[in-house]
């Protein structure tokens, strides 16, 4: 009888895992707890750390009006990008299943934003929302009779030009992962929907969605992690406006560019650590209630 081998016995392995394991250490574990500990201190790089307790949590909750700004702008981003860009995501997906040919074309086609870099991708944008005579859009608005938009600088349009870019931006990543999904999908299914007279809509919602279920919960929890974290695209697209990161009135500021300016341009490290605990508090309630809301439909 053949003895499963110990791994306790096999030295070698633990030899091959080290570099991982202490690049773990040094760049995720060490950082994690680091920041921690600064939420809780006064540091401005130059000076050493100085203990203040809750104060960063009391003055970041109770005391600061730009932080709630950035929450509620960060929430309306998640609120309009997440929904909108996985619908769009899922249902070109599934219109590409039914294509006999260029199905793989029109996949790479997709996909090369997602492999683009994000800051290229928003400099790119950044031309196509500019000014009211300039920008390519607003210049197909006045070909069709329409009021050119300010874009960048309307303090209620910022947030929107923002989200356009990064639904856009992200539909070739979601993308990949509903056509995995519904490759997967047995063509009896379809077949029998196409018999009981179902519509290209009706096989969609009946057969595609439900049985797509799983791979809906991973997208969404992602894009859900992904939206929290927006930074590149308003950084970009709001700076040269003369009003600093997030635009005129802060109109398109979130909650970790607030922390990059909290953090970077006034170096109030403890302050910025503070807020990165209170941003991963947030991902983590919104997703775990995400799970359960997706799984129990």
């Amino acid at each position: 009888m053949l003895r499963r081998p110990s791994y306790v016995s096999q030295p070698i392995a633990f030899l091959f895992i080290a570099p991982a394991v202490v690049l773990f250490v040094i760049f995720i574990f060490i950082p994690i707890f680091a920041s921690l500990y600064l939420s809780f201190t006064a540091y401005n790089v130059i000076q050493p750390p100085r203990w203040v307790g809750l104060d960063n949590f009391i003055a970041l909750l109770g005391h600061d009006p730009r932080f709630w700004k950035a929450f509620r702008n960060t929430l309306l981003y998640v609120i309009g990008v997440v929904p909108t860009g996985t619908a769009i995501a899922l249902i070109l997906a599934a219109a590409l299943e039914e294509l006999s040919r260029g199905k793989q074309l029109f996949k790479v086609l997709y996909f090369i934003p997602t492999v683009t870099s994000v800051v290229a991708i928003a400099s790119v944008w950044k031309w196509l929302f500019a000014g009211e005579k300039y920008g390519l859009i607003n210049y197909l608005l006045i070909q069709l009779g329409l009021k050119p938009v300010d874009w960048l600088l309307s303090p209620q349009w910022v947030l929107p030009a923002i989200m356009i870019m990064s639904v856009w931006a992200g539909l070739g990543y979601n993308m990949v992962f509903f056509s995995a999904g519904i490759s997967t999908i047995p063509q009896a299914l379809y077949e029998a929907a196409k018999v009981d007279g179902a519509t290209w809509w009706g096989r969609f919602w009946h057969v595609t969605v439900p049985m797509l279920r799983p791979t809906l919960v991973f997208v969404v929890v992602m894009a859900v992690v992904n939206s929290f974290q927006v930074f590149d695209q308003v950084y970009i697209l709001t700076s040269g406006t003369g009003e600093g990161i997030g635009g005129v009135l802060d109109s398109g500021l979130t909650l970790v560019s607030y922390l990059y300016d909290q953090g970077f341009t006034k170096f109030r490290m403890g302050y910025a650590s503070a807020i990165a605990y209170v941003i991963f508090g947030s991902v983590f309630g919104l997703t775990l209630v995400n799970i359960r809301m997706l799984r129990s439909r």
